[in-house]
């Protein structure tokens, strides 16, 4: 993307897999908080969409401000292969911002965090998301609070983000030689893999609390099953990166340990828990034991060189 402006450089994009309905409810609040920080940057809107098919090509095309608004088609299938397209788009930038499509941003949400990059330094910023439901959760899900995310104070070092709501430098990531890992772009944890590469150069990963956004979780998100399935996804992906990014055959080996000992540890003790809550009639305790339990499964899975693709496409 072409800037002309002596002040910071900075893209917003939004990576997008036919949501037509999401695209058309956040880009017109995206253009809103551009529009905030004229007097700190120099702002771009990017769509990459991952359809083959180029499907949202038209409707972005067709939009109110389309002319503030810049398309790419990754045609490559995964999330990694996205997120690459837009580091790539944003490669004469300062900063790259990521939000999903299905998440809402609130009024100083972007200013909070370029605010933050700037005045800190740091290779990345991330901020809090906060769920909201487009139906009544499982009664299941409910009681175990399975939506409600983590809150630090603004200016806490972190070790793990995600680009559900990421601001990064990006002449730091060009001199570290980092981009998003592909092999796990239908398995999920490229974004680990970034927090893992980042760490491994010596930069630095802050929280900015200020800088909140809105999860609309869709109703099929809202049960049991998907529930359980990410919390297995989740204990695969971190045993899986954390391997891959073991800088030596030692030291795959000690941390392959680790992953069965915690494993073991996640799905016993779950276990317990679940039955626990069986013996207290809580369900709460038999929801978060199941999860526990999952999550070592995934552990286990992935220390055994098992790799659970969450995304892939049929």
């Amino acid at each position: 993307m072409d800037f002309t402006s002596t002040k910071k450089q900075v893209v917003v994009a939004v990576l997008t897999y036919r949501r037509p309905d999401d695209l058309d409810e956040v880009v017109p609040l995206l253009l809103q908080e551009i529009e905030a920080t004229g007097p700190l940057a120099e702002c771009r809107l990017l769509i990459v969409d991952n359809d083959p098919a180029g499907g949202a090509r038209d409707q972005v095309r067709g939009m109110p401000g389309a002319e503030h608004i810049g398309y790419a088609h990754e045609a490559a299938p995964g999330i990694a292969a996205a997120r690459n397209r837009a580091l790539a788009e944003a490669a004469a930038a300062d900063y790259l911002v990521f939000i999903d499509d299905d998440e809402r941003p609130t009024r100083g949400w972007l200013i909070a965090l370029l605010t933050s990059a700037t005045s800190t330094g740091a290779t990345a910023v991330a901020g809090p998301v906060i769920s909201t439901f487009a139906a009544q959760p499982d009664a299941w899900v409910a009681s175990g609070s399975f939506f409600d995310r983590r809150r630090l104070p603004t200016g806490t070092a972190v070790s793990l983000v995600a680009t559900n709501n990421l601001i990064l430098d990006v002449h730091q990531l060009t001199a570290f030689g980092i981009r998003f890992d592909e092999r796990f772009g239908l398995s999920g944890g490229s974004d680990t893999m970034l927090s893992l590469r980042i760490a491994q150069h010596g930069g630095t990963m802050l929280w900015n609390d200020d800088a909140i956004v809105h999860d609309v979780v869709p109703a099929k998100r809202l049960t049991r099953e998907w529930v359980l399935q990410r919390a297995r996804r989740m204990g695969n992906s971190w045993a899986v990166t954390t391997l891959a990014a073991a800088p030596s055959r030692t030291a795959r080996t000690q941390l392959r340990v680790q992953h069965v000992f915690r494993g073991l540890v996640r799905f016993s003790g779950g276990g317990a828990r679940y039955v626990g809550g069986l013996v207290t009639g809580r369900m709460s305790e038999r929801a978060r034991g199941l999860r526990t339990l999952a999550r070592g499964a995934g552990l286990l899975a992935g220390a055994a060189g098992v790799t659970y693709s969450e995304y892939n496409r049929k």
